[in-house]
């Protein structure tokens, strides 16, 4: 049985990412000359990665599944970046940072990596300054912070409702200068379909041209996957149409083990679904409950009215509004984590007091315009207000935002250890592809954090750590008989369905096991729905490779063959993460078993019995994967049940 090792460095908790930085083994600057590194993704993980191997003179290959490393899902992160600057002067610290995060992740998190995210935290802030990203200021010119879910500090830097799509901007600046250098080389409109191990390391991948339909092989003496999250095996989630799990899958099927694949992110404040057609969901940006008060009818009768569109809720009294958060949870109020938030409006909506379709709460500004003013609400958020309205056809600086919980980010991923190195030697994750920072549930504004800590501040030391000993190995030749398995394993698949010649597309199948997965691996979850979903998964997945249909051909472009191989994989992540919330007998962060609660409604978990990353092994197709346990210990802090009341 494989044994996990960390490899988390000896020494105090604040010293152990300097000292592995001033004892790890480096390369010179010819022989990183001769050395090829490939980094599959271009969003903030990805591309700053490629953007700071290709500064050390390493030669690099960018693969970018859109036509354009700006398109990255990266894009679309709203609210902020966190930091530990204290700028306020509100007591912030990265101890606290550090704290807030595992506390956040309900103690199911690596203490080392965790440290070391908010160690390195102030740098990104420092880097992006220095790169142009208009980040807010006050009007004395000093950078602004605003608050987020799970702290009760100030401590996140942002660029209106546009943090992430200027933080990459910034990323594609370094990464546009080191393209024209000649150290990064792009390969932009390719998927990886692959990963290629020779001699147990990783050494390449296998790609398909998303216009010719072409399959290529390359090489590289280390492969860093940086390819975002699983979110979309639910169908509808916040996360764009192409994002997929289909490399870190083709990873693990290579023998890189998955971790905590049980734990996805709901996020609280999302439009609703409002129909059957719709093909994702739009996230409103935590930032919003800054100055948003969150709020149902406390009479069913109003709730009833409401949703029967003969009240107006600007004409329900506040003595007739529930502002729940702010009941159950006075010291963080509307601003508790991201879990216990979406629980919280779940419980509302079931009990009967949802609004619009009953699966709805409101988050109001009515006091905040008041008390600010209705320019300066326009100042912080107005491009959220107009997404806002353009989606639902309401004005919300007049009408509350109708909100819903749903599917966002993952924390689960490839496991890596403290270098972020998968189980194969040579093959690293970074970003949401990894499991590493975040536990059982990600607190606002850590994601853009650990991407860019990965892709600038951890990455270009560890993998350079590995690669010390690749300087002799030479060119990887992809003539060899891995590269040929590897590229006619792609084929077969591309081949076995496009010949099945059924009758329903793609999106038919996606959407039914969005179904399985969401009444029965979402927010909540018990013993009887994890046995049906992993009963349903396979009996859609033999449908799905009995009746499929996919149109065109492989040598062209083709969006219904790019759909086919992606949902494929989703039947196998779906799977694994049945089988992981199945095994996982207890609730914690964004894993909530209904049979492991306190009285109160929060989550029960059992520290005894599993206070562990949960390490999944692919056996074979069809087969129960291994399950191998990394157990976490916490020095530096007391673990205790959460409390944000």
């Amino acid at each position: 049985m494989t044994k996990l090792n960390s490899k988390t460095p000896h020494g105090p908790l604040a010293e152990k990412w300097t000292n592995y930085k001033a004892h790890q083994n480096l390369v010179n600057p010819s022989n990183k000359r001769k050395i090829d590194i490939i980094v599959v993704g271009t969003g903030l993980a990805g591309g700053a990665a490629a953007a700071s191997f290709g500064e050390l003179g390493f030669n690099v290959k960018n693969f970018c599944i859109q036509d354009s490393p700006r398109r990255a899902h990266s894009i679309a992160a709203q609210g902020g970046i966190n930091a530990a600057k204290n700028y306020p002067g509100d007591g912030d610290s990265v101890y606290r940072l550090f704290y807030d995060t595992i506390k956040g992740g309900d103690y199911r998190a690596r203490e080392a990596n965790v440290f070391r995210l908010a160690e390195v935290s102030n740098n990104i802030i420092d880097q992006c300054v220095a790169q142009g990203v208009p980040f807010a200021r006050e009007y004395s010119g000093y950078l602004d912070n605003r608050s987020f879910g799970g702290a009760q500090v100030s401590r996140t830097f942002y660029a209106r409702g546009q943090t992430g799509q200027q933080l990459l901007l910034g990323a594609y600046g370094a990464l546009s200068k080191e393209i024209n250098k000649g150290t990064v080389k792009m390969y932009n409109r390719k998927e990886m379909l692959d990963l290629v191990v020779v001699d147990g390391k990783a050494r390449g991948i296998i790609t398909r041209d998303l216009i010719s339909g072409k399959i290529e092989r390359h090489s590289a003496h280390a492969v860093v996957i940086a390819t975002g999250g699983y979110g979309n095996v639910f169908y509808l989630s916040t996360m764009a149409m192409s994002s997929n799990g289909g490399a870190a899958i083709s990873s693990w099927k290579r023998g890189a083990f998955f971790g905590n694949p049980a734990f996805v992110q709901i996020h609280p404040t999302c439009i609703p679904v409002h129909g059957d057609f719709q093909s994702k969901l739009t996230l409103m940006s935590e930032s919003l409950r800054n100055d948003g008060r969150i709020w149902v009818p406390r009479k069913k009768e109003d709730a009833e009215a409401i949703r029967a569109g003969k009240l107006n809720p600007n004409s329900l009294k506040e003595e007739d509004r529930d502002y729940y958060l702010e009941r159950r949870y006075p010291a963080f109020g509307n601003l508790v984590p991201r879990d216990v938030a979406s629980r919280a409006a779940k419980e509302r909506c079931d009990a009967g007091f949802g609004v619009g379709t009953g699966l709805a709460v409101y988050l109001d500004f009515a006091a905040s315009i008041k008390r600010l003013g209705v320019e300066v609400i326009k100042a912080r958020y107005g491009n959220l207000f107009q997404m806002y309205e353009k989606i639902v056809d309401t004005n919300p600086y007049e009408t509350p935002m109708m909100i819903y919980p749903a599917i966002h980010y993952a924390m689960g991923g490839l496991w890596v250890d403290y270098e972020l190195q998968t189980t194969i030697p040579g093959l690293f994750a970074g970003g949401e592809a990894n499991f590493s920072d975040h536990g059982a549930n990600r607190l606002g504004a850590s994601a853009l954090m650990q991407g860019l800590s990965d892709g600038y501040f951890v990455l270009p030391y560890t993998v350079q750590n590995y690669l010390a000993a690749e300087i002799g190995t030479g060119p990887i030749p992809i003539n060899t008989a891995a590269f040929d398995e590897a590229e006619n394993k792609v084929k077969e698949r591309i081949n076995r369905l496009l010949n099945i010649k059924g009758t329903k597309s793609p999106d038919y199948f996606h959407k039914k096991l969005g179904h399985v997965m969401w009444d029965n691996v979402g927010m909540g979850r018990t013993k009887e729905g994890l046995e049906i979903a992993l009963k349903e998964i396979p009996v859609l997945r033999d449908e799905f490779f009995k009746n499929l249909r996919v149109t065109g051909t492989p040598d062209e472009f083709n969006p219904e063959l790019e759909k086919a191989l992606r949902i494929a994989d989703f039947f196998d992540m779906g799977e694994l993460m049945a089988y992981d919330a199945l095994h996982r007998k207890e609730s914690c962060g964004g894993h909530f078993r209904e049979e492991y609660q306190t009285p109160e409604g929060e989550a029960l978990r059992d520290d005894d019995d599993f206070m562990y990353v949960a390490a999944w092994e692919f056996i074979g197709d069809g087969v129960k994967p291994e399950l191998h346990k990394e157990e976490l210990k916490y020095e530096a802090i007391e673990v205790k049940a959460r409390n944000y009341k």
